[in-house]
């Protein structure tokens, strides 16, 4: 039996409550948070914005949010992470991809949650070795 599509959100960037960006606010009008949470991997800086990879080694820290409209949130979060999808995408032109992975929930609970990926190469000297995001 497949296990039901999650309706959690794992963030660990601009998304963040404490960074205050116009999509934060517009994912806490539309999803509640549970928790601040991690996932084993490392947070890499790319350019202005973070960029998360599941490479062992690591832990990246962020917030867990429960979207009230799944289909309809992750569609405009699609766009903004700039993920393309249809006749038209390019094969390889995505920075991003929504994957499915387990976090790990303050407090210790462990639970299914959507997540942004980077895609492409990464600088090991742009490691954010906190595994934190602060802009």
């Amino acid at each position: 039996m497949d296990k039901p599509t999650p309706d959690c959100i794992f963030v660990y960037g601009s998304l963040l409550s404490a960074i205050a960006h116009p999509k934060g606010e517009q994912l806490r009008r539309e999803a509640s948070l549970v928790a601040a949470a991690s996932l084993p991997g490392r947070l890499y800086r790319v350019s202005w914005y973070p960029s998360l990879s599941l490479d062992a080694g690591g832990m990246v820290h962020g917030e867990v949010y429960r979207m009230r409209a799944p289909a309809k949130t992750l569609a405009w979060l699609d766009e903004y992470e700039g993920l393309t999808s249809g006749p038209s995408a390019v094969a390889g032109s995505d920075e991003y991809e929504r994957r499915i992975v387990t976090v790990t929930l303050e407090g210790g609970a462990a639970i299914d949650a959507w997540v942004y990926v980077y895609l492409r190469p990464l600088d090991p000297a742009q490691i954010v070795p906190s595994g934190s995001w602060t802009g």
